[in-house]
């Protein structure tokens, strides 16, 4: 592990550091490096930290590995408020369970996310770095969702919570086509002629991320989601007055052809039926009035 060579600390306590690491990564190249990032903030009082932790027993797999990720997030995250263990379930819920990964822009429009800066400094020894937060590796994903995880870190065991982060995506899927981020001509096309448009430039300037994203796979969040009014009251809205903006969205993305997938996996929602038949009693008032 020559990187320990780097740290800056005299050759006794790189000597002792590979003589009590290089065994324990067993030839895992995830174990070495993140153990290399972590001890890069704080080499002496993060080996001590290694040292003296109790390494736990009953992880589901790479039981050295669980044990690394676990003093990880206890070193990191030991003293957070209510409101930061909210914000890092709802950010490290939802990385798990997008069917994208997710860039800090979207991440921050999850209620009650006001930064990502203490997560992503928390997080550094397992995260790429850039505006995506990505795991360097499934493995982290699997420990998050272990038992061992919520066995010893029981404050933070709502990441684990699907139901609960299934909702947030929904919501906030279809809070972003409720807006008017989502209108008629979302790319201001002077004529239905776009022979001579660059469309991905047109794209990457007009269709924000986010609204990429809540047109392609809301229908999958939703879906997880019990009939609760706030969704009821969004999809009736999205269905009623921005259903023809959504499916020239998804034609601008290239989508298109996904847009009867997208339809029927909504109508396995219970609550879509009730939503159409509201908009199908209102819009025949209209006509007879």
């Amino acid at each position: 592990m020559s990187c320990l060579s780097a740290m800056g600390m005299d050759e006794a306590w790189v000597s002792e550091a590979c003589g009590y690491l290089v065994p324990r990564a067993a030839g895992m190249f995830i174990w070495a490096t993140t153990v290399a990032k972590f001890l890069k903030k704080n080499p002496k009082q993060r080996f001590d930290i290694l040292k003296t932790r109790e390494h736990e027993r009953g992880a589901d797999r790479f039981e050295e590995l669980y044990s690394l990720y676990s003093t990880v997030i206890r070193t990191s995250f030991h003293d957070l408020e209510e409101e930061e263990i909210q914000a890092f379930a709802s950010v490290i819920g939802a990385t798990i369970f997008a069917k994208q990964p997710l860039d800090d822009t979207r991440l921050m429009r999850l209620p009650g996310v006001d930064t990502l800066k203490f997560i992503r400094d928390g997080l550094v020894s397992v995260i790429d770095s850039g505006p995506i937060l990505r795991f360097h590796h499934r493995s982290f994903e699997d420990f998050l969702l272990s038992d061992s995880f919520r066995r010893y870190l029981l404050k933070l065991s709502d990441v684990q919570n699907r139901t609960f982060h299934e909702c947030q995506l929904a919501v906030l899927c279809l809070n972003s086509m409720v807006s008017s981020e989502l209108h008629f001509n979302i790319c201001n096309l002077e004529s239905s002629n776009i022979k001579n448009v660059d469309i991905p430039a047109t794209v990457k300037s007009a269709i924000s991320p986010l609204i990429s994203y809540s047109s392609q796979f809301w229908a999958d969040h939703l879906v997880q989601n019990q009939c609760e009014e706030s969704l009821m009251n969004a999809v009736k809205f999205v269905m009623h007055k921005k259903l023809l903006f959504w499916i020239e969205a998804m034609s601008i993305l290239g989508k298109a052809h996904e847009v009867s997938a997208i339809l029927k996996k909504a109508l396995e929602w219970p609550g879509l039926a009730v939503c159409l038949e509201y908009i199908s009693s209102t819009t025949t008032l209209r006509l007879a009035g």
